[in-house]
């Protein structure tokens, strides 16, 4: 990745969480827990699962920065969400967990020197991960997240307000 296109990157992951709480604008309070069936997640239990995923990628930056070549575990994301009872949880205390760590994450990651980008850690999954892998996926994160509650609306829609 170029410097122009990882500071691109970086500037669309800073604005995560002002892309989120506009995109929830969109859909009615009173359906966020609305599950088209039980092995899908509502909109409630997505917000959950960004604030957990944001929470891991937190940690996941730091050891990428701080502690190169070291082997780092996954976390599975099914299994967070039944045990924690996602749909049992505050959603606004997620968003606000979820904007202080990306903010932090962001505030971090825009002033990192080049050297430091190249640095990558051993997954549980056997792959290699570099920081630039790492911007990547929680760049994407919350636009494809918005996109799924965009569905979760629409499947919401058609059996409600036919």
């Amino acid at each position: 990745m170029t410097r122009e296109e990882r500071m691109q990157k970086i500037e669309s992951y800073g604005k995560g969480y002002v892309q989120l709480t506009e995109a929830l604008k969109q859909f009615p309070k009173e359906m966020w827990s609305f599950k088209p069936s039980p092995d899908r997640w509502s909109i409630h239990e997505v917000i959950m699962h960004i604030a957990d995923s944001e929470a891991n990628a937190y940690i996941k930056c730091r050891k990428l920065i701080a502690e190169p070549g070291k082997s780092i575990a996954a976390y599975d994301q099914d299994k967070w969400s039944a045990a924690f009872h996602y749909q049992d949880q505050s959603a606004e205390d997620a968003l606000e967990l979820f904007r202080r760590l990306r903010l932090s994450s962001y505030n971090l990651i825009k002033t990192l020197p080049e050297p430091v980008w190249l640095n990558s850690v051993g997954s549980m999954e056997n792959e290699t991960v570099t920081l630039d892998d790492w911007l990547k996926v929680y760049e994407e994160h919350i636009p494809a997240h918005i996109n799924q509650m965009k569905k979760r609306y629409d499947e919401w829609r058609k059996k409600y307000l036919k």
